[in-house]
C-alpha cells in the first residue's frame, strides 16, 4: 500500500487530473446543488470523531480510501446523520408491535420515554407557535400515552373490525384542527372526527375547543372478502362452515351499504363544558411531532408522506 505522502498524484478512472492529498481532518459541507445532484447518496463507514452531534444538518466528509484492483485511491462521501435523526429513527422502530401505545410493555414503555426526553432536548423549534408552517398539513398518530384512546384502540381487536388510521390535520390560517380516526369493516370504510379551534396561550402552548363532531359517509369497499378464521378474546373462530350463509347475505348487505354511503356525513354540535383541551408542542421538525397534554399524556405524530412512515 502506497503512504500518504506518496500521494501527490492520483489517477482518475476516466479523467487525467492531478488531486493534491486529501487531510484526514477534511470535511466538506454540502450545497443545495450539490444534494440536488444527488452526489452523496448512501452512508458509509462510521460516524467521524469529534464532530458535535448537535449540528443542526448532516456533515459529509471526503476521503481517500485504497483500491487494490486498481492501484491507486478513490474519493468515497462519508455521512454522518445528525443525533437527531439516529434518535428519531431508533423511536419509531421501538414503536413496532405497540399498536400505537396500546401493546407496550412497561419495559418498551421506559425506552420510549427515553427516548423522547433525548429528543426534546434537541428541538430544533423551540417556540412552535411561532412556525405555524411547520404545524400544516395532516399528521398520523403513531404513539400516544393517552388512556383515554385505548378503548378506541381495542375496538380494532373485534372481528372484521380494524382502526386503519388515527391522524390529526391543522390549518394554520384558519386556527382550525381535525382529529379523524379511520375504520376499516369488511363491506366499507368509514371516519370519525372532531373539529375543533385552537388558540395560541404561549410559544408552545395551544388551548383547543372542539365544536363539532362528524361520523363520515361509510365507503364502499370492492367486494367483502371473508377470512378462513377470526381471532377473538383470544380464540380463533373458524369461519369455513359459514361462508356458504355468508356469501349468500353478501349481495343484500352490499346493497344495503351502497345506499347508506350516498348519504351525507352526520353532523353533531359539541357543546358540553368539557370540550376543552390544552397541548405543549414540545419537539417539531418538518416530520416529526411531539406533544404533551393535560393529565401528562405524550403524543407522537409523523407527517404524511414521511419516510419514517414507510
Amino acid at each position: 500500500m502506497a503512504s500518504s505522502s506518496s500521494l501527490s498524484q492520483l489517477r482518475c478512472r476516466n479523467l487525467s487530473c492531478s488531486i493534491a492529498p486529501i487531510p484526514s481532518s477534511f470535511r466538506l459541507v454540502p450545497t443545495p446543488s450539490i444534494l440536488h445532484l444527488g452526489v452523496f447518496t448512501k452512508p458509509v463507514g462510521k460516524p467521524i470523531v469529534g464532530v458535535s452531534s448537535d449540528a443542526p444538518r448532516a456533515v459529509f466528509c471526503v476521503r481517500a480510501v485504497t483500491n487494490e484492483e486498481e492501484g491507486g485511491y478513490s474519493g468515497v462521501a462519508v455521512v454522518e446523520e445528525t443525533e437527531a435523526g439516529r434518535l428519531k429513527k431508533a423511536l419509531v422502530d421501538s414503536f413496532y408491535g405497540t399498536d400505537r401505545g396500546l401493546k407496550a410493555s412497561s419495559d418498551t414503555r421506559a425506552e420510549i420515554v427515553e427516548l423522547i426526553t433525548q429528543l426534546e432536548a434537541k428541538n430544533p423549534t423551540p417556540a412552535p407557535t411561532d412556525a405555524l408552517t411547520l404545524l400544516n398539513g395532516k399528521w398520523i398518530l403513531a404513539y400516544t400515552s393517552f388512556a383515554g384512546l385505548f378503548p378506541l384502540l381495542s375496538s380494532g381487536t373485534l372481528p372484521l373490525v380494524k382502526v386503519e388510521e388515527i391522524s390529526q390535520t391543522i390549518d394554520s390560517e384558519s386556527f382550525t384542527a381535525q382529529n379523524s380516526v379511520r375504520f376499516a369493516g369488511p363491506l366499507a370504510t368509514t371516519s370519525i372526527s372532531t373539529n375543533a379551534k385552537f388558540e395560541v396561550r404561549s410559544p408552545k402552548r395551544v388551548q383547543i375547543k372542539f365544536e363539532e363532531g362528524v361520523i363520515g359517509t361509510p365507503q364502499l369497499t370492492d367486494s367483502l372478502v371473508i377470512p378462513e378464521n377470526v381471532e377473538f378474546l383470544g380464540q380463533k373462530i373458524d369461519l369455513t362452515p359459514f361462508k356458504g350463509i355468508l356469501t349468500s347475505v353478501q349481495d343484500t348487505a352490499s346493497s344495503v351499504a351502497r345506499t347508506i354511503s350516498s348519504q351525507p356525513p352526520l353532523k353533531f354540535p359539541i357543546s358540553y363544558s368539557n370540550a376543552q383541551s390544552w397541548l405543549l408542542t414540545t419537539y417539531l421538525d418538518d416530520e416529526l411531532r411531539i406533544s404533551r397534554g393535560d393529565g401528562g399524556s405524550v403524543f407522537v405524530l409523523i407527517k404524511e408522506g414521511s419516510s419514517l412512515l414507510s
